[in-house]
């Protein structure tokens, strides 16, 4: 007879690596199963660095899961020898005068409210205070800026590489390079059909990332959207300790005269490695599997309208380039939640653009849901009923 698995995790990035490794903690049987071959950069857990910062400016329901996430990764670190987080500061600048928002409206506000609800600590910067502290940016007289010392930067390919090896350890199966084709619950279990099986357990958690979408169908894919996103690293002029760690912190800009901000990184390789700055764009829709080339018109575009006025330390010559894909909610909220249709479906779907730092927690959550136990964290305001 085949065997039948207490759980099966479809998409191994962020969320699906976590909840494997979980599982797996737990003593479950778990199979775990990737289009590609994790971690890799054709999804949306790749890029070197993702922010982490414990006040959420999304809204306060999100912070106890950054703090679990952090307790994690820590446990991780010591199990694994690897280096996962590092809180160098965040600085999130705003003003007044903004003409971007940063996810949700009042993002700035929210933040700082988190941080008090909770009792993190931060402090309040005026523009003179942020040239002393930071004067890698060039601040206007009007900005103002909220900064965690807390806050800082996890390593995306190592955090999901580090699950994987402990889900493994623990008695994980992981396939990859492997398609899931389609799902099928039933009143005693889940069959998945992949290009290669069919396998059967009791429940399925879909974490798909870009690629959940297609597997839920028209009836339930209406409020997610793909946005391809462009990473960019550039030279830094002169020496590179300004804008290493211990020196210049993750940042989060709320921009005037611009429809978009920005955010960036320390530079964490040196000399070399450059610093990593984005923007977000939610305006062309993509399909997760369409090839996506960085020309030099766009890096230019970068440089000229979202770095040369902001980071005058930073040069225009482009070390590289990467893309990343969003899944996007109309209100960049989160999906976990049971499937309409059926309790044995889990799905997951934190991948608004700031999940990554929530995603140790997340995994716990889909480990309650997927044993029947409730979670140690609210879900509500992540159902799929707000939607409807």
């Amino acid at each position: 007879m085949a065997k039948r698995y207490d759980a099966i995790v479809v998409g191994l990035g962020a969320m699906g690596s976590a909840a494997s490794c979980q599982l797996a903690k737990r003593g479950a049987q778990v199979l775990g199963i990737d289009r590609y071959a994790p971690p890799h950069d054709l999804g949306s857990s790749h890029g070197d660095t993702r922010i982490t910062r414990l006040a959420i400016g999304e809204g306060a329901h999100y912070t106890p899961l950054v703090m679990r996430s952090h307790e994690i990764w820590r446990d991780i670190e010591r199990a694994t020898g690897t280096d996962l987080l590092t809180q160098c500061g965040g600085l999130i600048i705003s003003s007044t005068n903004k003409s971007c928002a940063t996810h949700v409206e009042g993002f700035f506000q929210n933040t700082v409210a988190a941080a008090r609800e909770f009792g993190i600590g931060h402090e309040l910067l005026d523009a003179p205070q942020i040239r002393s502290r930071f004067p890698q940016f060039a601040i206007s007289d009007d900005e103002f800026a909220y900064y965690e010392p807390a806050a800082g930067f996890v390593r995306p390919e190592a955090c999901v590489h580090a699950q994987l090896q402990l889900a493994s350890t623990l008695g994980a199966e992981l396939r990859t390079n492997e398609t899931v084709l389609a799902f099928a619950p039933q009143s005693n279990g889940v069959t998945v059909t992949t290009g290669r099986a069919v396998y059967t357990a009791d429940k399925i958690i879909i974490a798909a990332g870009a690629w959940l979408p297609g597997l839920l169908g028209d009836a339930y894919a209406k409020p997610f959207k793909i946005f391809r996103q462009v990473l960019h690293w550039f030279d830094i002029d002169g020496p590179a300790a300004p804008f290493e760690p211990q020196n210049f912190p993750v940042f989060i800009w709320e921009l005037q005269n611009s429809r978009q901000g920005i955010y960036g990184f320390p530079a964490i390789d040196g000399p070399q490695g450059g610093l990593k700055i984005a923007t977000e764009q939610y305006d062309v829709t993509a399909e997760p599997d369409a090839a996506c080339d960085v020309g030099s018109t766009d890096v230019a575009a970068m440089f000229r309208d979202y770095v040369a006025l902001f980071l005058p330390g930073v040069s225009g010559r482009s070390i590289k380039t990467a893309t990343c894909l969003y899944t996007v909610t109309p209100d960049a909220g989160f999906v976990i939640d049971r499937h309409p249709e059926s309790e044995r479906v889990i799905v997951a779907s934190p991948c608004s653009g700031h999940g990554f730092k929530h995603s140790a927690a997340i995994g716990e959550i889909l480990t309650d849901m997927a044993e029947g136990t409730d979670p140690r964290f609210g879900i509500a305001p992540f159902g799929f009923s707000r939607f409807a």
